[in-house]
């Protein structure tokens, strides 16, 4: 399989068309569970598919050292190269490298506005993000503000911005994020099922609760394959 193949074959366009296209230029989604359900794989699925696609990547991570994000990269590549036997693998992968930038940050000293000011200063250097993964952002020690600066962000540059945060679901409401739901295009929430980790569909713009397939492998956390 040649790489353009694994574009339309990834499980990223079933993603996609579920959410109704997911999350478009200048729109921000939000990817929640308790800890350890697969937040971040998704995450990195969802850039590996964009760097595939020649764009370019900047991965925030609040909760993990960069080279264990890395790692990630690493593992769900390779695993996807091996499953759909990707002619040139290791060329595909150094491309893939070259777009992608990862930073680690602490949430208590590093506020968005200092992510976004980083994120200028590699495009003016040449790298411009047409994705941005922030992952393990704690909404409880952000400003009121910050969503707010990084949708403005996502507007100016035409940018999509995917975030994760730990979180609890009550009656298909996730409380800790209510002052900053409508500046949240979509919100997804991971939770165990009988046959895999569920993705549950809390809100695709405009639309609450819907019901999907989506799924995650529970042995492997990669999309189910439709």
């Amino acid at each position: 399989m040649v790489k353009q193949d694994l574009i339309e074959r990834s499980p990223v366009r079933n993603f996609e068309k579920l959410l109704e296209g997911g999350v478009k230029e200048g729109e921000i989604g939000l990817i929640a569970s308790k800890k350890g359900l697969g937040k971040t794989s998704i995450l990195v699925q969802l850039a590996i598919d964009t760097l595939l696609q020649g764009k370019a990547v900047v991965h925030v991570s609040f909760n993990q050292q960069a080279n264990h994000v890395m790692t990630w990269y690493e593992n769900i590549f390779s695993e996807q190269a091996k499953r759909k036997n990707l002619d040139k693998a290791p060329e595909v992968k150094a491309e893939l490298v070259s777009k992608r930038i990862v930073l680690n940050f602490n949430q208590e000293t590093v506020r968005t506005t200092q992510v976004i000011k980083t994120i200028r200063a590699l495009a003016e250097s040449g790298i411009k993000a047409e994705s941005i993964i922030i992952d393990g952002f704690d909404f409880s020690k952000a400003l009121p503000e910050e969503l707010k600066q990084m949708k403005t962000f996502a507007e100016e540059t035409k940018a999509t911005v995917w975030y994760s945060a730990n979180a609890e679901l009550d009656n298909n409401e996730i409380s800790s994020l209510t002052e900053y739901e409508k500046l949240l295009d979509v919100i997804l929430f991971l939770e165990p099922g009988q046959d895999g980790i569920q993705i549950k569909v809390i809100k695709e713009h405009g639309k609450k609760n819907i019901s999907t397939d989506l799924k995650l492998d529970v042995k492997t956390l990669l999309l189910a394959e439709k």
